[in-house]
């Protein structure tokens, strides 16, 4: 039981940074020049999620001229299309561990009203 919590707990962990890591691309979507955070998640050899934060380099489309200071800038690299889709993924596997830890405290109910 204890392990379908702690695997669970850190499904919820994972998707609350990668929530959080979208949220903060989609808010400097028009910042000159910011690069976006990616968030890849795998399974950690104690059955959890482990999470690795990178920064992705790729420049962004294309250099404009900066209207205020007459200089070239480049504008960011996030594409408001993928982290709106990779936002609604995430919250469909925040409900998934959400429902699993829902799962897990329902049957510790049931075996505590059984063994009482």
């Amino acid at each position: 039981m204890s392990s379908a919590w702690n695997i669970a707990l850190s499904g919820l962990r994972a998707c609350e940074i990668k929530m959080a890591v979208n949220a903060s691309n989609i808010a400097n979507v028009n910042t000159e020049g910011f690069k976006k955070s990616r968030v890849a998640l795998r399974e950690a050899a104690n059955g959890g999620v482990q999470v690795t934060l990178s920064q992705v380099k790729l420049p962004g489309v294309p250099p404009g001229m900066n209207a205020e200071t007459g200089e070239v800038s480049e504008s960011s690299n996030v594409d408001l299309a993928e982290s709106f889709v990779d936002q609604r993924v995430t919250t469909h596997a925040f409900a998934a561990n959400a429902t699993t830890v829902r799962t897990a405290a329902e049957m510790q109910q049931t075996l505590l009203d059984i063994l009482a």
